[in-house]
């Protein structure tokens, strides 16, 4: 992005520019620490409309998510979302770009990869406990920013669509994935009977990795989780889920050291203490009797979501080589049996 454009959206934002630093040319926003002689540094960023077409909703959400949760001292903070000089939560530019600018949190880092049990242990309470922070906010208020996201059932009828159209080749080299993500459908009718009942939708975070905490360079504890763009309507699985599916396996989705590939039981166990105990007494009577389908559910989504791709031509992922959708959802499934087997043996749990 030209170094005039990003200047001229961190004038919204404050007075006396003095400097602009690239913090991330990420996959998905662009993001600038920007420094003013006279007002507070601010943390801009450049919204990926091709991935986010309606940014303004993920406003939306963040400004009524921030404004529940200054309502309650006790609740877990995020970063202030800060108004442009006309006042609206956000800019956009001559050239269509979409920004937003949050505070400047100092003293603080972000980690991409678990470093240790404790660790998962504070990042899974983190996210409990932001969602039982919003607990007291009507999840209808929430606009849907990605939908049918963590929808099981619509995730496997893209998985049988593709098998109808898929070039011959890639369905004889995946013939064993697909027999072995069929054979696992009861996971699709058990997602089918989550009722509003007893499964009730919540606000969920969506995307829970280790890299969307910031802790704090001082004391070396948790701030706050960032990165709430995915905020919105979801079941109990999708938090947890995630956090087994990318924290509790000792490779991650890109490995093809097959035999490497296992379940850190010490990390599940720790994700699975600090989530209940963040969460509190907010999971009804049916959701911690299921909690251990969690990371079974997001762990098959993602091996049919791989899969689903590899069979049409890798449109939607990027890759490297020409088949790493496919070995991706072959690592999926390694972990998913992995996991099976954990859980029966230290949990008897039996999906199947």
């Amino acid at each position: 992005m030209k170094e005039s454009t990003i200047e001229k959206a961190a004038i919204n934002y404050g007075k006396d520019l003095v400097k602009i630093n690239t913090l991330s040319e990420g996959l998905i926003h662009k993001t600038y620490k920007v420094t003013y002689k006279e007002t507070a540094t601010v943390l801009l960023q450049c919204i990926n409309k091709n991935i986010f077409s309606e940014p303004e909703k993920i406003i939306e959400n963040y400004c009524l998510i921030e404004q529940h949760l200054l309502g309650d001292t006790e609740a877990i903070k995020i970063p202030k979302l800060l108004p442009a000089v006309d006042g609206h939560f956000f800019f956009v530019d001559e050239e269509n770009n979409f920004w937003r600018a949050f505070e400047f949190i100092s003293n603080s880092y972000s980690v991409p990869n678990i470093e240790n049990s404790e660790m998962v242990f504070s990042a899974a309470n983190c996210f409990a406990r932001f969602t039982k922070s919003l607990a007291g906010l009507d999840v209808r208020q929430l606009n849907i920013i990605i939908p049918r996201f963590h929808d099981l059932s619509f995730r496997f009828k893209q998985f049988e669509d593709a098998l109808l159209t898929a070039p011959m080749e890639r369905l004889q080299v995946a013939e064993e994935l697909i027999h072995k993500l069929k054979k696992r459908k009861p996971l699709v009718e058990f997602y089918q009977q989550l009722d509003d009942k007893h499964y009730p939708l919540r606000i969920m975070h969506h995307d829970c990795k280790i890299n969307n905490i910031l802790f704090s360079s001082v004391t070396n504890e948790i701030i706050c989780p960032v990165d709430l763009d995915t905020i919105m309507p979801g079941r109990f699985f999708s938090d947890f889920g995630d956090m087994i599916r990318t924290m509790a396996c000792s490779v991650d989705e890109n490995s093809t050291e097959w035999e490497m590939i296992s379940v850190k039981e010490d990390y599940y166990k720790n994700i699975l203490e600090g989530y209940l105990e963040g969460v509190g007494n907010t999971l009804t009577v049916h959701e911690i009797k299921d909690v251990h389908f969690s990371g079974l559910l997001m762990t098959y989504m993602q091996a049919l979501r791989f899969l689903t791709d590899y069979l049409n031509n890798d449109i939607y992922y990027q890759t490297s080589y020409k088949n790493q959708n496919l070995d991706r959802a072959k690592n999926q499934l390694i972990f998913l049996e992995r996991l099976e087997s954990f859980l029966a043996k230290e949990f008897e749990v039996k999906p199947y």
